[in-house]
């Protein structure tokens, strides 16, 4: 046997032992309803900080994000800025959650909304969001985990073996311990993770011969038309430049976009699909988990906008663009610009397959490495779905078993068929990832684009008290419905091909998703307005202005955080993200051309990633979004277990 695989080995088992130790020890520790769903609601600082950023930042990001870099260069490097993205969501909604899930008892997202709405269809749909979620989302990140133990052990383990052993021990530690071991395992997870990608991009930088080698591959490929797009409308090599603002192509499947897909629109519609990582119903939970909202500013701000951030825009960098130029291009090395062919051909064919071969690379000379390193890939794509079982588990139990098949369910009954729901989760997320690989790639297309709907039903609960019940759900719907048929799976339900393809426009399908979400739930919010519905809202929102509003010396900076928020939108990610092509030096320039002697695609979005930062700490502190209430919010009552506080006064 390999020493690398003996030492993989090694740190499996260990990691193994500390997943399992918080499994039993918080099993040991959940007497009640609350401590089991919610950790007590006494998460402390900074195990959410951590573990919130592990669960935002999954195996996808380890694994999937380099491939994509490699695959559609600088352009999909955009999507880089969910670092961004992801917590501007919680800015939005977290605070105001944690609030009125403290101050009502709430458990579960369906249950707040539920109780807002004064109706059920509500529920119901958030617990179907949360299952499109969970389910396809985990699977892909299972199937991952087998495929990387795959390569590592060089076939010896086969990828469906791997992956249901792998699983099988996150499953027994999120069903005993519930989301506190979830949470205490999230906090290594976290830390393994951006160890991994930072020491996986020191390699690919290693192996590239440095910075300054890297670059000036960068300078000889830029200066080609070599790629998988080709170059732009404008003559820039594709992997260098945004294709534009929009292209009102046929969608994909119907024409092949000129110049690559990642248009500005396209990059600020998928960045709507990532936001959905945060407003998707596991979040609501981790925010009622909670002490306090005092963790919510810096895991925004300072663990995802700028620490991970800085990962991204350059260890991810080093490794998907890198690529190029040590032999996984055969474009490339067909063209005599690569710098070595280290790295197989192969991974042409499959992109995410790139970062095991990175651990290859080291396996003589540091065989612990590797093993080091593939727990670090393993505790990143654990890291999501452990939180989407938990937290999905414990809606199957409160909303639809609670709800309406035992409404008396005692704590340990609540607690058993959590455990259950944990199980069908992981479950059906294995049998498809085993039987069906299509069907799961088809359905995690769907999965952050779904989460991303939940956006007017939080907005209404959080900010619009003048959206109504028939608003809500009718848009939720009309969302869910829009997302299914701007993607593949859409053509997979009629039984032929749509006749605008996939993503028509280059705008993603959580773009047309929450076009439709929103016009229909302001449109049927105008025509259902109800006084004595509208009263019941406004006791929530008159509870939140008391304890939530801006301190009257800084209503003046309204203007300015809009104005703020929507330039970075527009330029950063969106289509005034176009000036980055050349602003900084034409691609073709050179490295004594550029005018940072990086590309000018690359400088532009190091740019706006610290400016988003800024813009984060400006929502989050400044504008008092992410801190502590200005007034002590009082519980209405301490059993959760019962129903929600607000239904029991009813």
């Amino acid at each position: 046997m390999a020493p690398k695989v003996i030492w993989l080995f090694v740190f499996v088992a260990l990691y193994w032992a500390y997943c399992i130790f918080w499994g039993i020890k918080s099993a040991q520790t959940a007497k009640t309803a609350s401590d089991y769903f919610l950790a007590g609601r006494r998460l402390s600082m900074w195990v959410f900080i951590l573990a919130a950023t592990a669960t935002s930042f999954s195996g996808w990001t380890f694994m999937g994000h380099p491939g994509l870099v490699y695959r559609d260069g600088f352009q999909y490097a955009y999507a880089s800025f969910y670092t961004i993205t992801i917590p501007f969501t919680g800015v939005l909604f977290l605070k105001r959650q944690w609030m009125l899930g403290k101050r009502f008892g709430y458990v579960t997202p369906g249950e707040m909304l539920s109780d807002y709405f004064q109706g059920d269809a509500i529920r119901i749909l958030t617990v179907l969001v949360a299952l499109l979620f969970s389910i396809p989302y985990l699977g892909v990140q299972l199937g991952a985990s087998g495929f990387l133990f795959n390569v590592l052990t060089d076939d010896l383990i086969s990828q469906n073996v791997g992956m249901w052993v792998l699983s099988m021990v996150v499953l027994i530690y999120v069903a005993s311990g519930g989301l506190r071991a979830v949470a205490y395992v999230d906090t290594v997870q976290c830390i393994l993770l951006g160890l991994g990608i930072v020491i996986t991009g020191i390699i690919a930088l290693n192996m590239a011969g440095g910075w300054g080698a890297l670059n000036e591959g960068f300078a000889q490929l830029a200066a080609s038309d070599v790629g998988k797009w080709g170059t732009t409308e404008d003559g820039h090599n594709a992997y260098f430049a945004i294709p534009g603002v929009i292209q009102f192509t046929a969608g994909l499947g119907k024409e092949t976009p000129v110049g690559g897909l990642w248009t500005g629109i396209m990059v600020l519609t998928y960045m709507f699909a990532l936001m959905g990582i945060q407003s998707a119903p596991a979040f609501t939970m981790w925010a009622f988990g909670n002490t306090s909202p005092e963790p919510f500013a810096p895991q925004q701000v300072w663990a995802s906008s700028f620490c991970i951030g800085f990962i991204l825009f350059f260890f991810t960098a080093f490794q998907g663009m890198g690529a190029h130029l040590l032999g996984a291009n055969p474009a490339v090395n067909e063209a005599g610009l690569a710098l070595m062919t280290n790295l197989p051909e192969s991974i042409a064919a499959k992109p995410d397959s790139i970062v095991p071969y990175y651990f290859n690379e080291i396996a003589d000379t540091l065989p612990w490495l590797v093993g080091l390193l593939a727990v670090c890939a393993l505790a990143a794509m654990q890291s999501t779905g452990a939180a989407y079982m938990s937290t999905a588990g414990g809606m199957l139990t409160r909303d639809l078993y609670k709800r309406y098949l035992n409404p008396t369910a005692s704590h340990a009954t609540q607690k058993l068929f959590g455990r259950l729901g944990v199980a069908f989760i992981v479950l059906s997320a294995l049998l498809v990832a085993t039987f069906s690989r299509d069907a799961l790639v088809l359905l995690g297309g769907l999965a952050v684009a779904f989460g991303f709907q939940m956006w007017p039903s939080l907005a209404a609960v959080c900010w619009f008290p003048w959206i109504t019940r028939q608003g809500a759900t009718l848009g939720l719907a009309a969302g869910l419905i829009g997302v299914i048929f701007t993607e593949t799976i859409g053509q997979q339900i009629t039984g032929g091909e749509l006749p605008w393809g996939r993503w028509p426009w280059t705008i993603h399908s959580a773009g047309w998703g929450i076009l439709l979400n929103v016009g229909v739930c302001v449109i049927v919010s105008a025509m259902t307005q109800s006084e004595g519905a509208r009263t019941h809202r406004m006791k929530y929102h008159n509870f939140l202005r008391e304890h939530a509003s801006l301190s009257a010396s800084k209503q003046g900076l309204k203007p300015i955080a809009w104005i703020v928020t929507l330039a970075w939108l527009f330029f950063g990610i969106g289509p005034g993200a176009v000036i980055g092509n050349t602003i900084f030096g034409a691609p073709a320039a050179g490295v004594e051309g550029w005018t940072f002697g990086i590309p000018s695609i690359w400088a532009w979005q190091i740019l706006f990633w610290l400016l988003g930062t800024g813009m984060m700490w400006f929502l989050a502190y400044k504008m008092e979004m992410s801190t502590l209430p200005s007034k002590e919010v009082e519980a209405l009552t301490e059993d959760i277990g019962d129903l929600p506080a607000a239904t029991a006064q009813r």
